[in-house]
């Protein structure tokens, strides 16, 4: 019989293990964010993810298959075409979109800029697809003289705005970004209209911890939507709140790093008694390393959520389940800066339950809503097969 323990389900946001069979519609042949990452390093050291079983999910220098792993390992293809954040944790909850998000390669249309600037009352500077760090070095300081904000997107489907906190205080900077929501719908309804203050002088600029992202609300009721509707609280760590708009959300914890990130998920397992889902983030992973082509940074980063699995397992009662995944790739050794179109990885763990399982090559992130369905013993999501039985028995 499903039962109804705790649950906690923690992607590391930008993880690939290898490219799909569509990447090179993406641009993305070659890409294989974990293994290239350890050819770029000589090897990376995760023994705790290792004994989980992530050594058989793909070859990787430094991590060998481990011949009695304690978990169920596989990975994960992503049926929706897309490859950006929103539409991987949505498809985790199962939710797929038939569609992808709208991506500007040339920046926005000027139809859009125009009904943004006449709503916030000035112009703006940018309207281009760049990296965060590099814009507010290039415009920051014509910002600061103009009080013009700086606008910009990537290869994901975002609509970012950029501000000196000094300049647009943050309040208003997040005014900017409601009315920026309102306008992209339809057509142009980007995943995400995210905030970016920022602070310091010409030449030593820096982003706040203070950004805000303002996501669409899934089209469809999600596996978050139904635990909630059924009794059972959904906790989010990290930015989860953020792309479900606190859709299907019980409460939030924001986080600034993977660490704390990590402390959030162990504090909420000893604190939680009866079912519940705790749904996080790892953003560093893809913020601050695969963004900017850091392999080194990543292998560090791995190195550090590696040694506190142990402290992940120990929060654990026999009852519950550990489910570790990925949304996307990131891969930092590509000349790309953007996401990667590639397998995840999926290691699950219940210390009660069984050891050393394939579950194969899953056809759908959906797989995972499907799986807290039939945990939780309520209705199943749109798509996905459940692989609960291989986890539990």
């Amino acid at each position: 019989m499903p039962r109804g323990g705790r649950t906690a389900l923690i992607v590391l946001d930008g993880i690939g293990v290898g490219e799909l069979p569509d990447a090179a519609r993406f641009g993305d042949e070659g890409s294989n964010t974990l293994r290239n990452t350890a050819l770029a390093v000589g090897g990376l050291d995760l023994p705790n993810l290792g004994r989980l079983g992530l050594g058989h999910i793909l070859d990787l220098p430094g991590v060998p298959p481990d011949p009695a792993p304690i978990g169920c390992y596989g990975r994960m293809a992503e049926q929706a075409a897309g490859k950006d954040t929103t539409t991987g944790h949505w498809e985790l909850a199962g939710v797929i979109l038939d569609r992808p998000f709208p991506v500007y390669p040339n920046g926005f249309p000027m139809e859009v800029i125009a009904a943004f600037t006449a709503a916030i009352g000035r112009d703006v500077l940018g309207n281009k697809p760049a990296s965060g760090t590099v814009i507010i070095d290039e415009l920051g300081e014509e910002h600061m003289r103009t009080g013009k904000p700086i606008v910009y997107t990537s290869a994901d489907s975002v609509f970012q705005i950029a501000a000196h906190e000094e300049v647009i205080p943050v309040e208003q900077l997040y005014e900017m970004c409601r009315i920026a929501r309102e306008i992209l719908q339809g057509e142009h309804a980007v995943g995400r209209v995210i905030a970016r203050p920022f602070v310091g002088e010409p030449g030593k600029f820096q982003r706040t911890a203070r950004r805000k992202d303002f996501s669409l609300p899934p089209p469809r009721p999600t596996i978050l939507d139904r635990l909630v509707g059924a009794g059972v609280p959904v906790f989010s760590v990290g930015k989860i709140e953020d792309i479900f708009a606190w859709q299907g959300i019980t409460a939030g914890q924001r986080t600034k790093s993977n660490m704390e990130t990590v402390d959030g998920v162990i504090s909420r397992l000893r604190s939680e008694e009866g079912p519940c889902l705790v749904f996080a983030n790892c953003i560093d992973f893809d913020m601050l390393y695969g963004h900017r082509n850091d392999p080194e940074g990543m292998a560090r980063a791995l190195a550090e959520f590696d040694a506190r699995v142990p402290e992940i397992l120990a929060s654990l009662k026999p009852e519950d389940l550990l489910i570790v995944v990925g949304d996307h790739g990131n891969d930092p050794t590509t000349p790309s800066t953007d996401h990667s179109r590639e397998y995840t990885p999926l290691l699950c763990y219940s210390p009660g339950g069984r050891t050393g399982v394939s579950l194969g090559t899953r056809a759908t992130f959906a797989d995972v809503a499907a799986t807290l369905a039939e945990y939780f013993a309520v209705e199943p999501p749109e798509a996905g097969t459940s692989f609960l039985k291989d986890v539990v028995g």
